[in-house]
């Protein structure tokens, strides 16, 4: 799946769901070599950190980094909380967000991304953030990832020396969910190896309820194509 278009590293941030799944096989047909990261904060979904190994290695990744980091110690989301996962469209919500955004996630995840990045020698972050199909997190909009760009610029040995900066590329950002499936369709993506739930059971299937799954199918139902991975209300 890859090319020899380029040989340079990149760091790609990977749950382990369609989005991150998509992004690391665009990342793998542009030929660069993959450190793929992935965290354990405090999320219910603990099976998406499975589907980002599987991931990982069915793309040849160099390394797959794992870290455990302690949102849930702030907390401040129901995907981390022991309430129940709102349904889709029944989310409360707070600053006209839903509860289920987790507080500075996205900043967190880019700042280790780009402490990993510099030690590597990699001048990409890759990560799957898309402001078309989305529920409104603020740190998935185009502005804050210009804004990260501008951080990491300062923050780095060797930008702050006149060299190459650390930049994150987003480019799922712009794409209806239907259209980043069947790109990643098109690169060969398994999406029976992703998954998206934000209230999977135990064996690993969907709810098909949440705001995530609900998206999701949308997805797959406006691509004409069937979402391979198991919901919970299949045949209910």
């Amino acid at each position: 799946m890859k090319s020899d278009q380029t040989s340079e590293k990149a760091v790609i941030l990977l749950s382990g769901g369609l989005d991150s799944a998509t992004l690391l096989a665009m990342a793998a047909a542009q030929g660069f070599e993959l450190y793929t990261l992935s965290f354990d904060y405090g999320q219910r979904a603990q099976v998406e950190l499975q589907a980002a190994r599987r991931l990982s290695e069915v793309f040849g990744a160099v390394k797959h980094q794992q870290m455990r980091i302690g949102l849930d110690q702030t907390g401040g989301s129901a995907l981390m909380d022991d309430s129940p996962v709102p349904a889709a469209g029944k989310a409360a919500i707070r600053h006209g967000i839903p509860e289920t955004y987790v507080p500075a996630r996205n900043t967190v995840f880019l700042s280790f991304a780009l402490g990993w990045a510099e030690v590597l020698g990699a001048h990409t972050i890759f990560i799957g953030a898309n402001s078309m199909d989305y529920s409104g997190y603020p740190d998935c909009r185009p502005e804050y990832m210009e804004a990260f760009n501008g951080l990491a610029a300062l923050a780095t040995a060797e930008a702050v020396a006149g060299g190459r900066p650390v930049r994150v590329s987003t480019p799922l950002m712009n794409l209806t969910k239907a259209q980043i499936i069947q790109a990643g369709l098109d690169l060969g993506v398994d999406y029976g190896l992703t998954i998206s739930c934000y209230d999977p059971g135990q064996d690993g299937t969907s709810c098909g309820q949440c705001e995530s799954c609900v998206i999701r199918l949308k997805g797959f139902a406006d691509a004409g194509q069937k979402d391979p991975v198991i919901y919970r209300t299949d045949g209910a």
